[in-house]
């Protein structure tokens, strides 16, 4: 999907950075061409140097998805979902990240989270990248507690994981 959407600014490498973006931060655009992060609205100038390119283009890209229904349908409805990874170290929690090597497996999820459960492990929270938006997504998983070394290994023999760390 992600492929696609980036194929309707094939012309224009800045508005398919403005697209990465938007989707990468989970930014909408509400019905008046307002980019916005729930109900408050992030300038284009801001944006537009986030990213270095023109304010223009920041609005063309907004234009262009209003005109197209299918883009429309999702840059009304996308949200984003706070993260816990930076606020980990404050909040004394333990972010284990996982690699894998086909992200497009059924079943990392359940089985990483399963495994963390059977030892007792708390989950707070459970992030994985899309394998569309990224080429090396990657799961991570926010924990309370310290993970031991042995449900590390335990995690890192499993047949789809690259990498295991913390």
């Amino acid at each position: 999907m992600f492929d696609e959407i980036l194929e309707k600014f094939e012309g224009s490498p800045s508005q398919q950075a403005v697209i990465r973006l938007f989707l990468e931060r989970g930014f909408s655009v509400n019905e008046d061409g307002r980019v916005v992060s729930g109900g408050i609205e992030i300038p284009y100038t801001g944006i537009a140097r986030e990213l270095d390119v023109d304010r223009r283009v920041v609005d063309s890209t907004t234009d262009a998805i209003l005109a197209d229904p299918e883009l429309k349908r999702i840059f009304t409805n996308i949200s984003s979902v706070p993260s816990l990874m930076d606020l980990a170290p404050v909040l004394d929690l333990t972010v284990l990240t996982i690699e894998v090597a086909s992200a497009g497996e059924a079943g990392i999820v359940a089985e990483v989270t399963g495994i963390l459960a059977d030892h007792g492990v708390s989950i707070r929270q459970v992030l994985s990248e899309d394998p569309e938006f990224t080429d090396d997504p990657k799961l991570y998983v926010i924990t309370d507690a310290e993970i031991p070394g042995e449900l590390l290994v335990e995690i890192r023999e499993l047949s789809y994981v690259r990498r295991v760390g913390f």
